[in-house]
């Protein structure tokens, strides 16, 4: 039986790559006042960016319960005897752990379930988990897919731009960059996931010289199997960096994608992110 792929609304995926590919997602919680929404599911993108920029409550979120990930579990045991899972950094979210304990609230108790700590967020973790589901379409044992995937996160490398850091220090997210949070306001901070949690890089002036440095970015890799440009609300801006890559790169696949509306609660407006993911041996 091919091993089932699970991963939680933080890879960033879209819903074609989801139903092409096979893989389950488990949807985190925004939050609104007393007003409850699943990441992708019964909120939009759109919707989210429309009312945290236009609204006046600032949102929270919650990770997925121990049960949302065994009712995951007990209908992929249906048709698979593995499942594979693969979630976001547990020094972000608690999300890891709820998988870990969705195994033991299993109606179904003979079937093999691998959690992998992903250590990253986003298209970091999103085109990993791409790549795995491949592999396991391709008939990879579980653990043929469990090593794959641990070389795989090696290779993926995310970098972010964000209009501000108010966002991630609100929501308590903003790990080893609280050192910019007294930075001049005209500061636009360049940071990536570095041992699980956000981590100062750079910082710029502008979200043109943001743009310009992820394009630099991605562009320092020699050997690159594809990339990942996403964007809060900045369309046309992610749109710019799309062109610029394309020129030098024009092989080079490229995954286009929103950021999920809980990464927004902390990412804020105008925020963009990149990954790159290194070919194999290089």
């Amino acid at each position: 039986m091919t091993v089932r792929i699970v991963t939680d609304s933080l890879s960033d995926l879209t819903t074609e790559l989801i139903g092409d590919l096979d893989i389950t997602v488990v949807p985190l919680t925004v939050l609104f006042g007393h007003e409850t929404f699943q990441d992708r599911v019964t909120i939009s993108t759109d919707d989210f960016y429309h009312r945290l920029v236009h609204g006046d409550i600032w949102p929270a979120s919650t990770q997925p319960s121990p049960q949302d990930f065994a009712n995951a579990y007990d209908k992929l045991a249906e048709t698979s005897s593995d499942i594979l899972v693969i979630v976001l950094s547990s020094r972000m979210s608690g999300t890891n752990q709820s998988a870990m304990a969705g195994k033991n609230l299993m109606k179904t108790k003979k079937i093999r379930i691998e959690v992998i700590d992903s250590q990253t967020v986003a298209s970091g973790l999103g085109l990993v988990v791409l790549a795995a589901a491949r592999k396991a379409k391709g008939g990879a044992s579980m653990d043929d897919l469990i090593a794959y995937t641990r070389q795989t996160l090696k290779r993926s490398h995310f970098i972010a731009y964000f209009d501000t850091l108010k966002y991630l220090a609100k929501g308590g997210r903003i790990g080893k960059a609280q050192g910019l949070l007294g930075s001049v306001l005209s500061i636009k901070p360049i940071l990536n996931v570095k041992d699980g949690e956000m981590s100062p890089v750079t910082r710029v002036r502008s979200s043109a010289a943001g743009i310009a440095y992820l394009n630099n970015y991605m562009n320092s890799f020699k050997n690159i199997e594809a990339v990942s440009i996403e964007h809060t609300t900045s369309k046309d801006n992610a749109d710019e960096l799309v062109r610029l890559f394309a020129a030098n790169h024009p092989k080079v696949p490229i995954l286009r994608s929103t950021v999920s509306p809980v990464l927004g609660v902390y990412g804020g407006p105008n925020a963009l992110a990149v990954t790159v993911l290194e070919a194999e041996g290089k």
